[in-house]
């Protein structure tokens, strides 16, 4: 054999292996159910009104359980579509539901449209009110009703239709910045019978979310004394608002012998009217945070103790008093995994190079490094670790029934939330993408529980496992709602 063919065999012998492998195949795209392109569909179509339905909440920016207009706007639509609506219920003229269909499977989805107070914002990346001291939505729940609305819209389009069968039922969520109406809704049995709950909220990614919140005590410390002139006859006095003082020493100095999870915070809301008067009424307005609500029981007779002792060191009565509160979300993994296949299915948040710049130029006016906005779906974290910090009156309905939550990019990140940059976002482009691409995934989720009754079951077989031996008690006190008086 001549050297050139020597080497031409061994070449030939180096390029066996490759051509022995065939190449692999491209991957192919799961197929994807006809009624989840109908949902996603129908809530393209509804766009426009869902926007619309969004500006007009972000410009009413009405706080808990004041919501009258927000309230109706979104049950004047859902009734517009043909859903049966009840309004004001659980003794909250703002909270309403709205049902269509009948029969299991029975799916909820949860709106909210409360504002913030003092947070008032124009639609642009430079902080100015549009009314000062006014509300405003720092937490784009402008935004979160309409989503939630458009993906119950899209299901009942279905189910009317006859492709679908069972229930949707869209609850409209009052107050949940303050005084917790889904805790009132819970307790009025609303949720008896909802197979599966679905939510979701603004937020700077795009995420199926599996960390939990924070639980929280809501509670309102009084103390009373005796009033005098603070000058002539201040022996004849015993002043409310020294005990408020001690009370607030004490809480201040427990902060060192707690957990690193656990926060507290308090404003005083009454120390008195004039410096001449020894204050005959204080009251101090607190919150306590932990990881578990049975921590924050255990935290909450500690605080309790520090009240009774302020009022005897002062020689004043006290009492304190539970407002409200909320549970840690119970997170659901097997829920969690289908809204991340769907999150994947849709793909990025389809954000503009206007939305960027928009978003950029907030950050800029923040501060802050302007990166823009981040629509890319973030993995599925299976090892979240304790919450970062925040509460919220969803976490109660997800104690009562399996409840599936995302969060959807709709600001920049590093730029503060429950202030001015949030409330601009949502009320441009920038949240309405946000919200069209929830409304999405909310809907192709609900149709995979309405076709798949095997999700169903082992959403609900975790549900059970983690809530066995646990009896739910709310933090809200008996009677009725404290709906403000006009």
């Amino acid at each position: 054999m001549s050297r050139s063919s020597r080497i031409a065999a061994v070449v030939g012998l180096l390029l066996l292996p490759t051509l022995a492998v065939a190449k692999p195949a491209p991957a192919r795209k799961p197929k994807v159910s006809p009624n989840k392109e109908a949902a996603v569909a129908s809530v393209e179509t509804h766009r426009a009104a869902l926007t619309g339905l969004a500006d007009q909440v972000w410009r009413f920016a009405e706080t808990a359980l004041r919501e009258t207009r927000s309230s109706k706007v979104l049950a004047d639509w859902a009734e517009a579509q043909g859903f049966h609506v009840e309004r004001g219920v659980a003794g909250m003229p703002t909270a309403f539901v709205a049902t269509f269909g009948q029969g299991a499977p029975v799916i909820g989805v949860l709106g909210e449209f409360d504002a913030l107070p003092g947070i008032s914002q124009k639609a642009q990346p430079e902080k100015e009110p549009l009314e000062v001291d006014a509300p405003g939505h720092g937490c784009g729940h402008n935004l979160f009703g309409a989503a939630s609305l458009g993906a119950a819209t899209a299901i009942k389009e279905l189910i009317q239709a006859g492709k679908l069968q069972g229930t949707i039922r869209f609850y409209g969520t009052p107050a949940e910045e303050s005084v917790g109406g889904k805790l009132y809704m819970v307790r009025e049995g609303l949720f008896k019978d909802v197979d599966v709950v679905l939510v979701w909220h603004p937020s700077v990614e795009v995420r199926a979310d599996t960390r939990s919140t924070q639980a929280l005590v809501d509670f309102l410390v009084e103390f009373r004394g005796t009033a005098s002139h603070a000058a002539f006859d201040p022996w004849n006095g015993r002043s409310a608002l020294d005990a408020v003082e001690l009370f607030t020493h004490g809480l201040n100095l427990m902060r060192e012998h707690v957990k690193p999870s656990v926060r507290m915070h308090y404003v005083i809301k009454d120390g008195g009217d004039v410096p001449n008067v020894v204050p005959g009424h204080a009251a101090v307005w607190g919150w306590v945070r932990d990881t578990e609500h049975a921590s924050v029981d255990e935290l909450l007779l500690r605080v309790r103790k520090i009240a009774e002792g302020a009022a005897l060191a002062a020689g004043v009565e006290g009492s304190l008093r539970v407002q409200s509160g909320d549970y840690e979300m119970l997170v659901n993994r097997a829920g969690a995994r289908l809204l991340q296949s769907n999150l994947e299915w849709l793909g990025p948040v389809p954000f503009t190079e206007k939305d960027q710049e928009f978003a950029k130029l907030l950050q800029r006016s923040a501060g802050v490094v302007e990166k823009g906005l981040d629509g890319s779906v973030q993995p599925i974290d299976e090892n979240p670790g304790p919450p970062e910090g925040g509460s919220t009156d969803v976490a109660d309905v997800s104690w009562n029934v399996p409840t599936l939550h995302l969060s959807v990019t709709t600001a920049p990140a590093n730029t503060a939330w429950h202030a001015w940059p949030v409330v601009a976002c949502a009320g441009t482009t920038v949240g309405h993408a946000g919200m069209v691409y929830a409304s999405k995934t909310l809907a192709a989720t609900a149709v995979d529980l309405f076709e798949d009754p095997a999700r169903r079951v082992a959403i609900r077989k975790e549900f059970d496992e983690k809530t066995k031996g646990v009896t739910y008690k709310g933090y809200i006190p008996d009677g009725p709602p404290p709906v403000p008086q006009p």
